[in-house]
């Protein structure tokens, strides 16, 4: 391949306006930020220098989701103090706005960090410190002040979680201890329930930006409508949801996702085609119920969050990209964004995850604007609808103007053909 082209592509790339509408904070930590709080605290790492951890955690390639899971024990270890859920948060923010990310939605779950030192509120009152004090300095810039850039924003998702043990965090085994005659699969539900009146409050009460509710995991074997009041209650409350559903069973967990979560957006949704993925005999026609479930989507707009690399570290047997799930999203002409996942666990930035996908599927440059501007409009925005309008339209703009004085076509052409 052509380098000159590749480069001039990912320049243009760069430059233009995106989201990220999948972002896990604890999937998303510099290397040298995990090395030198962990150095700092005594918190038992496998190398204390970035390029350790990189050799020996956060690998090219796992086995599966539940070891590209485990690195997350080593990211969740060094945020545990309010000091540091700032810092990551800010240092997450300037490391999207350099690739021209103007709208991240971050994620996580405050429950893993609730401890002696910080409640709920505190956890997300920490987060959005960083994110907001990051979101300040970009907009400060001139040329976001003059009105020729878009600015940048930000809101919080909290995550709920499918599955958790007492020695996962210090609250959960206070949360578990709490419920002697309950069983996990209850005392799960009960800390969903707990975590979706707390985010609601604290929203309300204090105007922190959280915009959505989640639920992630390991997703075989913990089912989404386990968490069904949690959502419930989200939604009474004018919450949005997105739901990780698809990432590691089928399309019976995304139709749960949809249909008793309330789900607005999917996280993956990767086994949505897969016939085998249906375990449930008394659905007969099991292709036919896929393009019903398919139909249901694309009608009503349910964007997809598409995340290649980290879908390829954690299914392998996908084997080359071009086999990805994507493809049949692209036929159908579902709403479809491109998001990271986890930026350091998945050693991935938006701008590669575009690439990738122009380079592996047949994209054309009316589908990646409108894959783009997908993510603006729906991401869960901090805001009114009618100020969100605007936003989107400034981002279009932009878009617009960096495309139009650009060879972005021919680039594109050229990419795709190998040149």
């Amino acid at each position: 391949m052509n380098t000159s082209i590749h480069q001039q592509l990912e320049t243009l790339i760069y430059q233009i306006p995106k989201t990220d509408l999948h972002l896990h904070l604890d999937g998303s930590i510099r290397l040298g930020t995990i090395a030198e709080i962990g150095q700092k605290e005594g918190i038992s790492l496998p190398s204390y220098t970035a390029e350790g951890l990189e050799e020996l955690v956060f690998k090219d390639q796992y086995a599966n989701l539940e070891e590209y899971l485990t690195t997350f024990g080593y990211s969740c270890a060094v945020m545990q103090k309010p000091e540091y859920l700032e810092r990551i948060a800010y240092e997450l923010a300037q490391d999207n706005q350099a690739e021209g990310v103007r709208y991240i939605e971050v994620r996580f779950a405050p429950q893993l960090h609730i401890n002696k030192y910080m409640d709920m509120k505190l956890v997300l009152e920490s987060v959005n410190n960083g994110l907001y004090r990051a979101q300040q300095d970009f907009n400060r810039r001139p040329e976001v002040q003059n009105g020729s850039e878009p600015p940048f924003y930000y809101g919080i998702i909290v995550c709920a979680m499918r599955s958790f043990n007492r020695h996962l965090s210090e609250y959960y085994e206070h949360f578990v201890n709490a419920h002697t005659y309950s069983g996990l699969k209850r005392i799960r539900k009960l800390a969903s329930d707990e975590l979706a009146q707390g985010a609601v409050k604290i929203r309300d009460k204090f105007g922190i930006p959280v915009v959505g509710f989640d639920l992630a995991g390991a997703e075989k074997g913990f089912p989404a409508r386990d968490h069904r009041r949690a959502f419930q209650h989200a939604h009474e409350n004018f919450m949005s949801k997105t739901v990780h559903a698809g990432e590691a069973y089928g399309a019976q967990s995304i139709f749960q996702a949809i249909t008793e979560l309330h789900a607005d957006r999917l996280g993956h949704g990767y086994y949505l085609f897969d016939v085998e993925k249906i375990a449930d005999d008394s659905i007969a026609d099991k292709q036919a119920y896929i393009e019903d479930l398919c139909e249901y989507i694309a009608q009503r707009r349910i964007t997809i969050e598409v995340c290649l690399t980290s879908n390829m570290q954690t299914n392998p047997t996908i084997g080359k990209l071009e086999n990805h799930a994507f493809r049949y999203m692209l036929e159908r002409e579902l709403s479809t964004t491109f998001c990271t996942d986890n930026r350091t666990v998945s050693k991935t930035t938006v701008t590669r995850e575009l690439l990738l996908a122009l380079k592996h599927f047949p994209i054309s440059a009316a589908n990646f604007k409108h894959t783009l501007i997908y993510g603006f409009k729906r991401c869960f925005f901090p805001d009114t609808y009618a100020n969100k309008r605007k936003y989107v339209r400034r981002c279009i703009d932009y878009y617009e103007k960096l495309i139009d004085n650009s060879p972005f076509e021919s680039l594109l052409k050229a990419y795709q053909q190998g040149e």
